[in-house]
């Protein structure tokens, strides 16, 4: 599972089998998001308020050009 980047204790990262969509996956103890990178839509979630989930889409939006290049380095 290739962690692309840390942020407040979160791990951004994918699985190395992952599918389209290109998405990442978050997670933060027992808290997890999966997040598509072109429209932030969130795709599965458990243990995370609501807050937290709009706080991570904004980063992601922030980052997206970063995690998208990053998913294209790894699956090209």
């Amino acid at each position: 599972m290739p962690t692309v980047f840390r942020y407040e204790g979160y791990r951004f990262f994918f699985f190395s089998d992952d599918h389209l969509p290109r998405h990442i996956h978050i997670e933060k103890g027992d808290s997890y998001v999966r997040i598509e990178l072109s429209n932030l839509k969130v795709t599965d979630s458990y243990h995370i308020s609501p807050k937290e989930i709009r706080k991570l889409q904004k980063l992601v939006e922030s980052k997206r050009e970063i995690l998208r290049g990053a998913w294209n380095e790894y699956f090209s």
